[in-house]
């Protein structure tokens, strides 16, 4: 009798020990089930964004290239030199795999290249002045 009393009264003292070692780990899964979620969300978001830049960037550099490559003069070779080095960048550009080790480095440059080739070509630089986004201001097909 002694013994099932003992049993008992352990499992009332510990019962609320047990609860929070079960509470904890619903908490856990729950997080991370939503963290997974929210990553994926976010790096969706910011995946595009960067797509979309990247995509602009060699638009303009093929569209400038077309432009400017039945020019003789010695401004537009300079000019098509530095647009071909922005797309040859951009070809390099690792496209498919998002944890390239060197991907935000790789960013930055084809960015400074396209401030180089703005410059050269006396455009604006700033990329949100080419693309609106949101609402009825954004792309549409």
């Amino acid at each position: 009798m002694t013994r099932n009393s003992e049993d008992l009264f352990d499992c009332i003292l510990m019962a609320d020990d047990r609860f929070h070692v079960e509470g904890y780990r619903e908490g856990f899964d729950e997080g991370t089930r939503q963290g997974m979620t929210d990553g994926r969300k976010h790096g969706a978001l910011h995946g595009a964004k960067l797509s979309m830049e990247v995509s602009f960037y060699y638009g303009f550099g093929i569209t400038w290239k077309c432009l400017l490559q039945n020019n003789t003069d010695a401004k537009a070779r300079k000019r098509l030199k530095a647009l071909e080095s922005l797309i040859g960048l951009i070809q390099k550009f690792p496209h498919e795999d998002p944890q390239f080790e060197t991907l935000q480095e790789d960013m930055e440059k084809v960015r400074a290249k396209f401030r180089q080739v703005c410059s050269l070509l006396n455009v604006p630089t700033d990329f949100s002045d080419y693309v609106k986004s949101g609402g009825s201001g954004g792309m549409s097909f």
